[in-house]
């Protein structure tokens, strides 16, 4: 019995291996795949429990006194597969953004797969989510075409976003507490350093994450989870056009923290002002 308890301690150790995350900028690490997965790179291997600090997943169902003998082993290829994919869709989004996936080119799995190092499977499952939410579109036997998206779309978004946004940040303007609004104040000023260097994908992942953590203040997540959809899509590039400038970009981020200033003062007029200006840019 001792002896099997360690084979399912090993077993479970090594199916809930850590993968490497993805950068902070929205691209695939240098290591990114594990060497199972590929056949190559070594050093990706998973090691531990994939808890930092933490005994392996069976010796704490030991020490709960649950039974863990005979009981089938984690299905190690999903995990894997479902870890790759993530990183794959992180990769395309920054892409996406930085308008490295030119609007209305068609891209095949296999050949986004060779440019990432890894099989078509991931970027396929990565693209088809894509699709949902409209950022590409399947062409059959091709692969998928990223969606051409012009001012007029942009526009609407911009729009549907302030009549879900600016009355919940005007309510929340008058009952959340100003040291609350001051916990904020990190993730406004990490939009101003991604600005700084004219980093587009982090910008856009830095935007998203400050107005997420402001209408989270709402409690409402279906809210939280519509806005941040809309949101993400409002940050895919026109059609046709120069790139955001830097200096478009941090005027842009220095809205967040004269936001953040209005709602701690509670001025109504200025908040909501900010927040319609904020929208009508193609990276609000």
């Amino acid at each position: 019995m001792e002896q099997g308890s360690a084979r399912e301690s090993a077993r479970a150790a090594y199916a809930l291996g850590a993968f490497p995350r993805t950068a902070a900028d929205g691209r695939m690490p240098e290591c990114r795949v594990p060497e199972q997965s590929r056949g190559e790179r070594p050093g990706c291997e998973p090691t531990g429990s994939g808890r930092a600090g933490g005994p392996p997943a069976g010796e704490e169902q030991a020490a709960r006194g649950e039974h863990t003998h005979g009981e089938p082993a984690a299905p190690r290829a999903a995990v894997r597969r479902h870890s790759v994919r993530g990183q794959i869709l992180d990769a395309l989004r920054a892409a996406l953004v930085d308008g490295e996936l030119v609007p209305g080119r068609v891209y095949s799995a296999p050949a986004l797969g060779a440019r990432f190092g890894v099989s078509a499977t991931p970027v396929r499952e990565a693209m088809q989510r894509l699709a949902v939410e409209g950022a590409v579109e399947v062409v059959p036997n091709r692969g998928f075409r990223v969606s051409e998206r012009g001012p007029r779309e942009l526009a609407e978004l911009a729009e549907v976003r302030a009549l879900i946004e600016v009355p919940v940040m005007l309510g929340l303007a008058r009952t959340v507490p100003a040291h609350r609004w001051g916990a904020l104040r990190p993730l406004a000023e990490a939009t101003v350093t991604a600005a700084a260097v004219g980093d587009r994908a982090a910008y856009a992942e830095s935007d998203r994450a400050f107005h997420r953590a402001v209408l989270t203040l709402s409690g409402n997540e279906q809210l939280v989870t519509v806005a941040d959809e809309l949101h993400r899509r409002s940050q895919w590039p026109l059609v046709s056009g120069p790139a955001t400038r830097r200096a478009d970009l941090l005027a842009d981020a220095s809205e967040h923290t004269a936001l953040l200033d209005a709602l701690v003062s509670q001025d109504l007029t200025v908040v909501q002002a900010l927040v319609r200006e904020h929208f009508a840019s193609a990276d609000g």
